[in-house]
């Protein structure tokens, strides 16, 4: 088997040379060019398995190398050279498609890794070319071309090491197309690690990201390794990251440009190794505006956008959708799907679902509970007050820190007791209040714990 190859180009011939014992040391041939018309020549006449290109040539822009390679050969990862401390150009490579940056002078241990990095990825491209709308095995269903494009830009993005942030409502599978990214990149075999932003308290945030030392703070009992250091080699997700506050935020902008660490009560600083993916259900870009997030971290974050669309603009989706949920929830519990009616499919197919796919499950998960004879009829979906969850009052509004679930039972839990209340806890006279069965009212007052007093 032949050895791996790289492409370098760079008009510097110290540059050239340390890149080539380097590469030489990891069993990988290099061929080297001082400009971008050899680089074009070189392509046409080689394979490849990687590029190291600077990002200023003398008769050209490394960016424009980089589109050319994206557009003639996007098997093959290119890692762009930058000034150092220029990361507003090393940004503007990833956009246009480099795998990632490297800056001068070269730090080799990061160079090798980034080295190491690439070939996995030019590996995974011989042995199985990247997935697309057609994949079968992905689990973010539907056919409609807002899903079909999600799978495409997920499958590209699993190429890359530039930060991804995944911008949609809750409910439509953030967590999931952040998890698909990190199963198709290099990175696949090592730690995916998710962090609720918004879940941690502010005073333990930048412990819990970075770690800390024994004895940096009172109940610092011992070392900490943070999640940074967890996720190390991986990928960290930052969920909710608008709920990042405002001093950790400078942290974390020095973590992403430096990619060093330092651990709370540290002297010393740790190098880190991994791949950014964030998301938020709130309009980061209008929270930016307000002065609730820093501009420049928005921008680091914000390299690669990943829009999840809405359940209510892919109605397509949802018979294929509700299909797939039925077949998990029964094998969850062992037991048979259940069949739905078509009554049940059209009214689950005209509801607007603000929770999205999530509100969709928690649905068929209750129908699944309440039905008979192993169908679900349009009562068992007690989807009869779902317009007085989606109307509410000021004091119904989802409030600081609280989950889609939390806030639609809470929601449910207030109609229960107003009703319940309204007929002196007469059980039987509440279901029929509400124009749900007897039997549905008892298991929503077990579920959310409430009171079953006549």
């Amino acid at each position: 088997m032949s050895p791996p190859t790289a492409l370098i180009v760079d008009d510097e011939p110290d540059i050239r040379e340390l890149l080539e014992l380097t590469l030489l040391k990891m069993d990988v041939a290099s061929t080297s060019v001082e400009n971008l018309g050899a680089a074009h020549d070189a392509l046409e006449q080689q394979q490849f398995d990687l590029c190291l290109a600077d990002m200023r040539l003398p008769d050209g822009d490394g960016i424009d190398l980089v589109r050319h390679i994206n557009n003639h050969y996007p098997w093959l990862p290119v890692a762009m050279i930058t000034a150092h401390g220029n990361m507003e150009i090393a940004v503007t490579a990833l956009k246009a498609g480099a795998f990632d940056f490297i800056s001068k002078p070269v730090d080799l241990p990061v160079l090798r890794k980034l080295v190491g990095t690439a070939l996995e990825l030019a590996a995974q491209n011989e042995a199985a070319p990247a997935t697309d709308e057609s994949d079968g095995h992905c689990p973010l269903r539907g056919n409609s071309m807002a899903m079909q494009t999600i799978r495409r830009m997920i499958s590209k993005l699993g190429r890359s090491q530039a930060p991804v942030y995944i911008s949609g409502e809750s409910g439509t599978g953030k967590e999931l197309a952040a998890r698909l990214i990190h199963q198709r990149s290099p990175r696949a075999s090592q730690p995916f690690v998710a962090v609720n932003c918004g879940a941690i308290p502010h005073e333990l945030m930048e412990s819990e990201l970075f770690g800390h030392k024994k004895g940096s703070f009172t109940g610092a009992i011992a070392d900490k390794e943070g999640l940074f250091e967890a996720a190390r080699g991986g990928t960290l997700f930052l969920d909710e990251v608008a709920d990042l506050p405002l001093s950790l935020q400078v942290k974390l902008l020095r973590v992403i440009q430096e990619k060093v660490l330092r651990p709370v009560g540290s002297a010393g600083e740790i190098r880190t190794d991994v791949r950014i993916i964030s998301a938020t259900h709130k309009d980061l870009q209008a929270l930016v505006q307000k002065g609730g997030f820093r501009q420049d971290l928005y921008y680091r974050l914000n390299v690669i956008e990943l829009p999840m669309p809405p359940l209510r603009e892919r109605p397509e989706d949802t018979a294929e959708l509700i299909g797939f949920l039925l077949e998990r929830i029964a094998t969850g519990y062992g037991q048979n799907c259940p069949e739905i009616s078509e009554q049940a499919i059209d009214m689950l197919q005209q509801h607007p679902f603000p929770g999205n796919v999530r509100e969709l499950e928690n649905i068929l998960e209750r129908a699944f509970a309440l039905c008979e004879d192993n169908i679900i009829r349009e009562e068992d979906l007690g989807m009869e007050q779902q317009p007085l969850l989606r109307g509410g009052t000021s004091d119904n509004q989802p409030q600081v820190g609280e989950g889609l679930e939390e806030y639609l039972n809470r929601i449910e839990a207030d109609i229960l007791n107003k009703t319940l209340e309204a007929t002196r806890w007469n059980r039987t006279a509440a279901a029929k209040k509400l124009g749900i069965s007897f039997r549905a009212l008892r298991y929503r007052l077990s579920k959310l714990g409430l009171g079953e007093e006549e």
